[in-house]
């Protein structure tokens, strides 16, 4: 499909998103309560770079045996998403504190995931929330020619088999930001005039892409090479750092949107939609375990994507009592809600969501 210009319904005969929004701000104003982030948040943004950090230090300081430097980097990956879903994400939507300064400082940890933040505002902010889950437009739900996550990608006999192989390729997600992803998109973001915001001069997003690259291998291979680790070992260690770590964010996100109850609409031959933005999102998002503790926390509240798509200007911190108040309007509208009540019931129907998109369409 060619990048045409699309265009959102402007009718909604079931008011949903005016009498969402009203009930949405009334909860703010009647509770006293900020949009962006707590202490809540901020004690938590401790514990995920605390994760991330202070395993990395206890290889590079002590002689630990081999399992336990393996141990140590699987825990700096799990600490590397959770920076990326709990701080990063929340800052780079503006929505971690009131105070631009401190969203432009955290959205910055964006760099300790291999990623730039230019890149990906544009991608997930402008990309991925605007034209959620539309074929040649989200790039979230492209992953070339190895993985078929739409009905609308052209099937090619590998994909018989992605069921099998998907989750392994999962793992390598932030390990291609660090090496190729970053400059592929440099390239066309700036070719063809995306921002998220202002746009940045040519020459200076390459410079601070690069020097960013450089201070990051600097980081993560030179330090520890430096400090007497075979090259071998350090390879070892970057490698289960970024595969656990891109293996919990892409399951994570597939979750929300390659699943059998999420629809990926395209637009009529003029480029319309048939939705509204706001129902756009709730036919191609969803939700998972909403009753876990732990899926809430960890995941900086992206187990609740539904909520995050309408509100991303809104902290995470909020989205468990906001769920309620998206669900009540939404069964009002006869609009859908999609949920699952488990993490391993939402695994469960991506792997067949797989199995059914690496069938052979008739039209093949």
């Amino acid at each position: 499909m060619t990048k045409q210009a699309l265009t959102f319904s402007r009718t909604d005969s079931a008011k949903f998103f005016r009498t969402l929004n009203k009930r949405v701000n009334d909860y703010f104003k009647e509770n006293n309560l900020k949009r962006t982030g707590n202490w809540k948040l901020y004690l938590k943004a401790v514990i995920m770079f605390a994760l991330l950090i202070v395993p990395v230090a206890l290889v590079l300081a002590i002689d630990l045996p081999w399992w336990a430097q393996i141990l140590c980097m699987i825990t700096t990956g799990i600490g590397m998403a959770g920076v990326g879903m709990n701080v990063m994400h929340d800052a780079n939507h503006g929505s971690f504190s009131s105070k631009k300064w401190v969203n432009k400082l955290m959205g910055s940890s964006i760099y300790v995931l291999a990623g730039n933040d230019y890149n990906w505002k544009v991608q997930h902010n402008v990309l991925h929330h605007t034209y959620t889950n539309i074929q040649g437009h989200d790039e979230d739900i492209d992953a070339g020619r190895i993985i078929r996550f739409s009905k609308h990608t052209k099937w090619l006999r590998i994909h018989k088999y992605q069921r099998f192989y998907a989750f392994f390729l999962y793992g390598l997600l932030t390990a291609n930001w660090a090496i190729t992803t970053d400059f592929i998109q440099s390239y066309k973001y700036l070719k063809r005039k995306l921002a998220y915001g202002k746009m940045p001069h040519p020459a200076t997003q390459w410079t601070k892409l690069i020097i960013g690259k450089i201070i990051y291998y600097l980081i993560w291979i030179v330090l520890p090479l430096s400090l007497g680790f075979a090259w071998w070992q350090v390879l070892i260690g970057f490698f289960v750092m970024h595969y656990t770590a891109g293996i919990i964010l892409s399951v994570v996100f597939q979750l929300a949107h390659v699943m059998p109850n999420t629809e990926m609409p395209e637009p009529d031959e003029n480029g319309n939609m048939k939705n509204t933005w706001a129902i756009h999102q709730l036919y191609t998002t969803s939700n998972f375990s909403p009753k876990s503790w732990l899926a809430e926390f960890y995941t900086g509240g992206l187990n609740r994507q539904v909520e995050h798509h309408l509100f991303a200007h809104i902290s995470h911190i909020h989205y468990s009592k906001l769920a309620k108040i998206v669900k009540e309007t939404a069964k009002e509208c006869s609009l859908p809600y999609n949920e699952y009540s488990t993490f391993w019931k939402a695994v469960s129907e991506h792997y067949n969501q797989l199995k059914v998109l690496g069938k052979k369409p008739n039209y093949a």
